[in-house]
């Protein structure tokens, strides 16, 4: 089962959580369609800075969204100025209030969707896939992960036919639920096709009770200069 199905999927509720997090009653179904507009919009607005995840919360009120990145500078701005522009967007596309919300990822080596939008952006720009790869699983395994797999299809080199090829270093344990593996799925456009690239990162495992949060291990970074922070500033002066 573990080889067939989504890892993070499959442990949603033992050492995963949910990217959406709210209960939807009657309105279930446009909530799951307004979130993937969200994500969608965020992935495209932002694509130079980096965003992995984005972590969708609602109130009867609000819409707290949530994403994680390796450039928080890029969405913050100076002063916070793009971090509001964000939000006024958002506003507008979901006709809500929107609270955001933005987490550095301080490791992006061992985060799926990065390591596989870096390999997928490589291939675009025409550098070789193999190369691509092994300096994909060259860096993560040097930030101590367990294990990496890469997994790479369609018309490689601009092949008659399609195939896929896969390399792998360390271990990647599927059906141990135990076992805390990122996977991500992105596609690069290429002038033969697309061709898709899976990534599977296995950075240990866990033992006891864990937070069932994608934000687990990740820091906050705030956006505008507030009180506390200016005081700090003097203090530092």
């Amino acid at each position: 089962m573990g080889q067939k199905t989504n890892p993070v999927g499959n442990r949603l509720g033992i050492i995963k959580g949910w990217e959406s997090n709210w209960y939807g009653g009657n309105d279930y179904g446009d909530n799951i369609a307004e979130d993937d507009k969200i994500r969608k919009y965020i992935h495209a607005r932002l694509s130079k800075a980096s965003v992995s995840r984005v972590i969708i919360e609602r109130t009867l009120k609000i819409v707290t969204v949530t994403i994680t990145t390796a450039r928080p500078g890029i969405i913050i701005g100076k002063g916070g100025q793009e971090v509001d522009k964000l939000k006024e967007e958002l506003k507008q596309l979901t006709n809500k209030e929107v609270q955001v919300n933005i987490f550095e990822i301080k490791r992006p080596e061992l985060d799926a969707f990065l390591v596989a939008s870096s390999v997928a952006r490589q291939v675009e720009n025409r550098i070789s896939y193999r190369r691509a790869i092994k300096m994909a699983i060259l860096a993560t395994m040097r930030m101590n992960a367990e294990g990496i797999k890469i997994q790479i299809a369609g018309r490689l080199n601009g092949a008659e036919m399609a195939r896929v090829e896969s390399y792998k270093e360390g271990r990647i344990p599927l059906s141990t639920f135990r076992a805390d593996i990122d996977y991500a799925l992105v596609e690069a456009h290429t002038t033969y096709g697309r061709l898709g690239i899976k990534v599977w990162i296995m950075k240990g495992e866990v033992y006891g009770k864990r937070e069932l949060s994608p934000l687990v291990g990740l820091q906050k970074k705030g956006g505008k200069n507030t009180k506390s922070n200016r005081s700090r500033d003097r203090r530092r002066k």
